[in-house]
């Protein structure tokens, strides 16, 4: 008899099902018990077949004996279980529920082995090196965010803590909410999630990798990429650079209605900013080596983030409008919070694509993506003007292709004198893509410079020019060059004298970032 097994479990329980116990095998359903403890619980069901046929057991009430004594010796620590007799045709069921534990890891011990199991998809799994630890924090009631971090609070600077709440909140950040923050313990120690939102954040992996690449994919061969730009420091600065960086890479275009004019991005600034945000609220930094990447193509964005997801199932087999807030680095997620950055509750996945069926009437939509595994989360977001582009393009094709026959009809003469010039271009062509190359090159250098010295007069007003060309690595001329041309630009300002005066930014574009998201 084949039947419905969410009929006796539920939608939302995960399960396994075995066809009968495996008594002198008990590894091959106890590591499911392991993996269900470990991670949000589940169901194990005795008596069905793989092609979920009810084959039913000889002897449920020995059965049942077998299966408690096997968690009992082979388990350490012990689960939280229930068993219940099922019966269906005349064939007899046991249902094994097992509760989430709270005292992870929840090992296996038997064959000369101690390992614990983690729930990855379907299936149970050994847990690695990283998931054991996360397991370890989970079992004594702490994450990585709220663990005392290895350096001195003392040593640490929080100006960009500072400036954003000010421009958020409207009042200044006092001291006493260090401790009320969770930026540090109550003994006094920096925490983790101190450290990050910490001005020069130490915590290396915590680094963004951003890059816009030439064409539809990373070896295309349309030549290298067009911009590339690593950020580090507070995630909250982070989170300001990767924006700005995806909005200095994109466009925008508008499209006339009835009786007004829309916008219409290449990326919806707020899903971009919800993207980028929960890539750092809820990435796994024990993941050492390994760092958010922000990838720009011609008709998409793709985030990586380390760490999938926290309960082990995969975001490509659920619902992403129905998926509960689950929160890796709460220390991390109520600061974003707090300043107004995100909201604490909801699924950031949600708000993702509730931005972009604003657009949702335009040729060509196509929804956000997401994807995971065991330890990476994916999210790929499309370019709505790419997209439209080339649809309305192919809706207007008849037209267009009757149009270009015409004028083919009429090119002939006017090809051969393309013949021609193009056969005395050769020249000039070299001498315009070296040239060209030369301004791209000076143009990427010239806008790395600058977000450089935004950061470091962010930090402090009062640097000076040696200072700055020791962080950029170059002469103390070149540094004078950059000022000069911002100075004209009237992207910065310095007040006061020479000697003890202060660099203030005028750029709107990078002051006005929190005001405008």
């Amino acid at each position: 008899m084949k039947f419905d097994i969410h009929t006796l479990i539920g939608e939302a329980t995960a399960y396994d099902k075995k066809q009968q116990i495996e008594a002198k095998r008990p590894k091959s359903w106890l590591k499911s018990v392991s993996a269900f403890a470990n991670g949000e619980g589940g169901t194990l069901i005795f008596g069905i077949s793989d092609d979920d046929q009810v084959v039913g057991l000889e002897n449920a009430e020995l059965d049942s004996e077998l299966i408690s004594e096997a968690i009992k010796t082979k388990l350490d620590p012990i689960p939280s279980i229930k068993l219940e007799f099922q019966e269906f045709d005349g064939r007899k069921l046991i249902l094994l529920y097992v509760a989430p534990g709270d005292e992870t890891p929840y090992y296996y011990i038997g064959d000369k082995q101690r390992v614990a199991f983690v729930r990855i998809g379907n299936e149970s799994v050994v847990a690695d090196r990283i998931q054991l630890r996360n397991l370890v924090l989970k079992g004594t009631g702490k994450n990585f965010d709220s663990l005392a971090a290895p350096y001195r609070f003392e040593d640490m600077s929080f100006s960009k803590l500072k400036s954003v709440h000010f421009k958020r909140l409207g009042r200044s950040f006092e001291d006493s909410e260090f401790t009320s923050w969770g930026i540090i313990d109550i003994q006094g120690k920096l925490t983790n999630a101190g450290a990050l939102i910490a001005d020069d954040s130490p915590i290396r992996q915590s680094r963004i990798f951003c890059t816009r690449w030439n064409g539809l994919d990373m070896t295309s061969g349309l030549g290298e990429a067009l911009d590339d730009a690593e950020f580090e420091g507070s995630v909250i600065g982070q989170l300001q650079d990767a924006v700005a960086f995806v909005r200095n890479n994109s466009h925008k275009k508008w499209w006339k209605e009835a009786t007004y004019r829309e916008e219409l991005p290449d990326y919806p600034e707020r899903a971009v900013t919800e993207v980028i945000s929960n890539a750092i609220i809820h990435r796994n930094y024990l993941e050492l080596g390994s760092e958010i990447h922000i990838d720009m193509y011609d008709n998409r964005m793709e985030v990586y983030s380390p760490g999938g997801m926290i309960d082990g199932r995969l975001i490509q087999h659920l619902d992403p409008m129905n998926v509960p807030s689950k929160r890796r680095n709460p220390l991390l997620a109520d600061f974003f919070n707090r300043l107004e950055l995100m909201e604490r509750r909801g699924s950031g996945m949600k708000k993702i694509v509730n931005e972009y069926r604003h657009f949702e009437k335009y040729m060509g939509y196509k929804e956000p993506e997401f994807k995971s595994n065991s330890g990476e989360f994916h999210v790929i977001l499309w370019n709505l003007n790419y997209i439209s582009n080339a649809n309305k393009e192919f809706a207007n094709s008849e037209k267009q292709f009757a149009n270009e026959t015409k004028e083919f009809a009429n090119s002939e003469k006017q090809f051969a004198n393309d013949i021609k010039e193009f056969a005395n271009s050769e020249k000039q062509f070299a001498n315009d893509i070296k040239e060209t190359a030369k301004v791209v090159k000076q143009r990427k250098e010239f806008v790395k410079a600058k977000r450089a010295i935004y950061k470091l007069i962010s930090s402090n007003p009062k640097t000076t020019t040696v200072q700055m060309a020791e962080k950029l690595n170059v002469s103390t001329r070149q540094v004078q060059k950059y000022l000069k041309r911002l100075t004209d630009q009237n992207l910065i300002v310095k007040e006061g004298n020479r000697i003890n005066g202060s660099w203030k930014i005028l750029d709107e574009e990078y002051t006005g970032f929190f005001g405008r998201i």
